[in-house]
């Protein structure tokens, strides 16, 4: 019996596509030539071009001996919360960052934990070093949860973030953290006389020989801040975090830095969903578990009276406001842009995402990588939108 033309025309139509749905399960994955979504890769990613030191004025490792009373050493100190129970991971970040700098220069580390330090902990992190190591305990209402905050409503708050999905949403002691490092460590009693640090996590990995003070160089070229990855965050977790820095705005609008970088918070056409999502805010931010900077700035009267508002309003608990959104959107409005400083020669890691300069200084990264994670993750990437409202400085 004769089949109809019709059904034969379905019958073929169904084979191609049939055929089609296999090739696209079983094809190579396309490459991805640098960061940015799968549609919209960056076409010439930075960091496989030929990475060099920033300019002149340098300090050299001369004279910077651990016990050298006259070495060109300045007020700065490697900094880290960490706990008893991370010293294995610590003690990795430690020996990364000694390695590719630190044995040079013998700058401090300053170790801070809501609990006494262990023995353990404090012997085995000393001998990593040749340096000064400094183990401090945040005092007790620099870490509590504070008096405005209602109870109930956190819990309520705690459901709702975790059945978005929100990574740390319930803990209760992550937001004890993310508000620490936003507005309350430069406090600390131990940091009183030390203007500049360097925060290091446990578990990152440090890949290339870096060979001039860092911090002297922040202070030379009159630099502010200095990152090494810029992402996007999870709109869900901050969701009235911009509605609330436009009403401080608002109501000081002389703390705006004439030169500022609020086309980079504000952009919408690169992530439109977190854009709306987020209320305006682009959600772009300079990952903080690497940050070098001046903390000069946050104990500014403009950044102490914006962390006192967001505090005041209960966003570090009940949403998940980090410090890494809040320190960015503070950077890009109340500071000079150009204050603001790509380190492109540090190779970096904090697990899935990586700084990967094209350096013979550099082993172990390999050139251009972004991620080695999912392919999704390359959408995470924000520093197209800082390259291109800023500049690769």
């Amino acid at each position: 019996m004769a089949v109809a033309k019709p059904v034969r025309a379905l019958a073929v139509v169904s084979a191609v596509l049939f055929l089609y749905l296999i090739y696209q399960v079983f094809r190579t994955p396309p490459q991805i030539n640098g960061p940015g979504d799968l549609e919209k890769a960056l076409p010439n990613e930075p960091t496989l071009e030929e990475t060099h030191e920033p300019p002149e004025p340098l300090w050299r490792a001369d004279d910077y001996a651990a016990d050298n009373p006259n070495a060109p050493r300045i007020n700065a100190t490697l900094l880290a919360l960490v706990r008893n129970e991370e010293l294995d991971g610590m003690i990795s970040s430690m020996r990364d960052l000694e390695r590719t700098w630190n044995r040079k220069f013998n700058y401090p580390w300053t170790f801070f934990n809501d609990k006494p330090f262990s023995e353990d902990f404090k012997r085995l992190t000393q001998l990593e070093t040749k340096a000064k190591v400094n183990f401090e305990v945040i005092p007790k209402e620099h870490w509590a949860v504070p008096s405005w905050i209602n109870s109930d409503l956190f819990d309520e708050s705690a459901k709702m973030l975790e059945e978005q999905d929100i990574q740390y949403g319930p803990l209760v002691s992550y937001h004890q953290m993310c508000r620490w490092n936003s507005g309350m460590f430069y406090k600390h009693p131990a940091l009183k006389h030390i203007r500049y640090y360097w925060r290091v996590e446990p578990k990152v990995h440090f890949f290339c020989d870096i060979d001039y003070d860092v911090f002297r160089y922040m202070q030379d070229h009159n630099k502010t801040y200095g990152f090494t990855i810029n992402l996007y965050d999870a709109p869900q977790s901050i969701p009235t975090l911009w509605p609330e820095t436009k009403r401080f705005i608002a109501a000081h609008p002389e703390y705006l830095h004439k030169n500022n970088a609020r086309d980079w918070v504000e952009d919408k056409r690169r992530r439109p969903e977190h854009h709306l999502a987020a209320n305006g805010y682009s959600t772009c931010h300079f990952w903080s578990n690497f940050e070098i900077a001046d903390m000069e700035f946050w104990r500014s009267k403009a950044y102490e009276e914006y962390f006192e508002h967001l505090d005041r309003a209960g966003g570090f608990f009940y949403e998940r406001w980090g410090d890494a959104p809040v320190h960015s959107i503070a950077l890009g409005l109340f500071e000079d842009k150009s204050k603001i400083h790509w380190f492109r020669d540090i190779g970096y890691q904090h697990v899935p995402y990586f700084n990967c300069p094209n350096s013979p200084k550099c082993s172990g990264c390999k050139t251009g990588r972004f991620t080695d994670g999912e392919r999704f993750l390359f959408k995470e990437d924000c520093r197209p939108n800082w390259f291109n409202y800023v500049g690769l400085d």
